[in-house]
């Protein structure tokens, strides 16, 4: 019975909620152009603060209502400014509320109300536009975004009618266009080639720009000036060595990581100059040694500071509003800073708690702060002394693994760095093994994520680097045959060569090599054959040749070679050709079958010589390359011993 009464009773209520609202609505459908004018201007000043009855009016219907004024041709343009006005109120609530507003396809609407004449209405529309894209549950997609957004503005001559407005005399108005030129600049060397030669009042952006950093400026045009500069290099519209570069944009970042700057502008700051050196040696180098920008770095992860009075309970909230995304900016500048430099590193992993901090960010509840601390952590896994050092002391396999299971499972999320990480730790495989590794890896493998099949495939290579023969039965048993064929056909060649790479660590140590080929000879002859003939660069047929040449290495294994009469024809024909790596990969093929110290090597250094291979070894050792000579000559004193 209770069962029974239990909807009747919450209707009941939803009544009572609505009921006070539902005159709002009732008054929008009135005849009179007037009275719903001013219904709408009512409900305005009832939704503003009130997320109570912004969810009343969504449930009583008000939002296709008042789309439906809002398109309406015969509304007059206050009637449909106030009616975007009101869905903006709507959508600054709960996240439900946007997600209402969006199932009643308000995007186009607004969109629509762009093209109006009434300058009143396109504002009111466009801030409605802007609360409702700032929301996390809006979908991207439903407006252009990134390169197609830009080369739209760019197009519509964008930085020719933005440009002129730095010298606009409000400050707002020119804090706008800076902005602007930012989004405009970001990954996009289209725009920023263009921005470099813009003239405004007889100078070139870049100067006003760098002007625009001097330290008597605001720190918000500090900041944007800085990413202006910062994107138009990365783009490759400025050098990494121009002086505004190296002494104006790269110390004014530096300096916003500082303690006098706002969490928020520190924030900024880092990630904007873990941006610019990125890519960069030279700009690593003198970011690290800048203020002692390393050790200042430090202090992001003291947030939130202890309080012991009621009345910092205000600045208690703000840092823990602004501690995941200052230790997010900590790792990624420090993962910028140790790309590349040992030295770096060095400092980097003795600074203090440095490794805590990362097993700490590892296991952290933001996803942002976890993957920031994994990039950090593959920055400074470069270093072969760390990791048989400080990784193995502080076991961040543990935290890693997990980590990676959670992000194999969110792909639109930046992972191009997990998988990589995954094989370093080669002091720690066996926990790692333990852990499930070869079975997220190959699973990784399949993904449509073109990063995920990368790295996964790549790990795997690593992982089977003078590996034991179980790790690498485990891996062929994980991948499977027919998902080995799928990615040696991948279209992508990263993906191609990494597999080819795994290939060859598998088949290394004549045991190993001998007890792979009896099973997946076959199949493995079959690939190798394909790709040999297929349309590949030099780097994939080089890969290629040197499986051949491991194959030739085994003692049983080599004598699918040597039976295989196609493959013998092609190792012949790489022997002649005009690129000297590919003759010296065939090279390794033909010493490993000839070698006279093997079992059977008389019968098959004859069936060689039969085919001319003797005679393009007497060719080559008079070759001017010193490697294929002398390559040719130990291969022809095998038939001599």
């Amino acid at each position: 019975m209770a069962c029974v009464l239990e909807t009747p009773l919450r209707m009941s209520v939803l009544s009572e909620v609505t009921a006070s609202s539902r005159h709002y609505v009732d008054r929008l459908f009135d005849p009179d152009p007037q009275k719903v004018l001013q219904g709408v201007i009512d409900m305005k000043n009832a939704v503003i603060g009130n997320n109570k009855q912004k969810a009343n009016l969504i449930v009583l219907g008000a939002v296709p209502r008042l789309l439906y004024l809002l398109q309406q041709e015969t509304s007059s343009t206050e009637l449909r400014t106030e009616c975007a006005v009101v869905l903006g109120s709507l959508a600054m609530g709960t996240e439900n509320n946007v997600k209402s507003l969006l199932d009643c396809h308000i995007i186009p609407a607004l969109l629509q109300g762009l093209l109006s004449p009434e300058l009143k209405f396109i504002e009111a529309c466009l801030r409605c536009l802007r609360t409702i894209f700032t929301s996390p549950v809006t979908p991207e997609e439903l407006l252009y975004t990134g390169p197609d957004h830009q080369t739209i503005l760019f197009n519509h001559g964008a930085v020719q009618n933005i440009a002129h407005l730095l010298s606009s005399t409000s400050y707002k108005v020119r804090m706008q266009a800076l902005k602007c030129f930012s989004v405009l600049a970001f990954e996009n060397p289209q725009v920023s080639m263009t921005l470099v030669n813009v003239l405004v009042d007889g100078e070139l952006l870049p100067q006003i720009f760098v002007k625009m950093l001097q330290r008597d400026k605001p720190i918000e045009m500090q900041l944007t000036s800085a990413k202006c500069l910062t994107y138009m290099c990365r783009a490759g519209a400025i050098q990494t060595d121009d002086i505004c570069i190296v002494l104006k944009t790269l110390p004014s970042l530096v300096r916003m990581c500082s303690k006098e700057r706002l969490l928020e502008e520190r924030v900024e700051g880092a990630e904007t100059l873990a941006y610019l050196i990125e890519t960069d040696v030279e700009l690593q180098r003198i970011a690290s040694i800048t203020d002692h920008l390393i050790a200042m770095l430090s202090d992001y992860f003291k947030y939130p500071s202890s309080v012991s009075a009621i009345t910092d309970i205000k600045r208690l909230d703000h840092d823990l509003k602004h501690a995941h995304e200052l230790r997010q900016a900590a790792f990624k500048l420090y993962a910028s800073l140790g790309a590349n430099d040992e030295d770096i590193r060095k400092k980097i992993i003795e600074t203090e708690n440095m490794m805590d901090r990362i097993v700490n960010g590892l296991s952290e509840s933001s996803i942002k702060v976890r993957l920031s601390a994994v990039r950090c952590l593959h920055s400074l896994s470069r270093s072969v002394q760390q990791l048989r050092t400080s990784f193995q002391d502080h076991a961040v396999w543990k935290p890693l693994m997990k980590v990676s299971r959670k992000i194999a499972r969110i792909i639109h999320l930046e992972v191009d760095v997990i998988c990589s990480s995954l094989c370093v730790f080669s002091c720690s495989l066996q926990p790692i093994l333990e852990s499930g590794a070869i079975e997220l890896l190959c699973s990784l493998t399949q993904s449509e994520n073109l990063a995920l099949r990368v790295n996964g495939i790549w790990a795997l290579m690593n992982m089977a680097f003078q590996a034991e023969q179980k790790i690498k039965a485990d891996i062929l048993q994980g991948l499977s045959t027919e998902q080995l064929f799928q990615l040696l056909s991948d279209s992508d060649v990263n993906v191609l060569m990494k597999t080819l790479g795994l290939l060859r660590n598998l088949l290394s140590t004549r045991p190993h090599i001998d007890q792979i080929m009896s099973t997946h000879g076959k199949q493995i002859m079959q690939a190798v054959t394909l790709i040999l003939e297929g349309e590949h660069n030099i780097e994939v047929k080089e890969q290629t040749l040197c499986i051949l040449a491991n194959i030739a290495d085994g003692t049983t294994a080599k004598e699918l070679i040597m039976t295989n009469d196609d493959i013998l024809q092609k190792i012949k024909y790489y022997m002649s050709h005009s690129n000297a790596k590919l003759q010296l990969a065939a090279m390794f093929c033909i010493s490993n079958l000839v070698w006279n110290e093997e079992e059977g090597s008389q019968e098959r250094q004859d069936k060689l010589r039969d085919i001319g291979i003797v005679d393009i070894l007497h060719k080559l050792s008079q070759s001017s390359d010193p490697n294929l000579c002398d390559k040719a000559k130990t291969a022809l004193q095998q038939y001599l011993a």
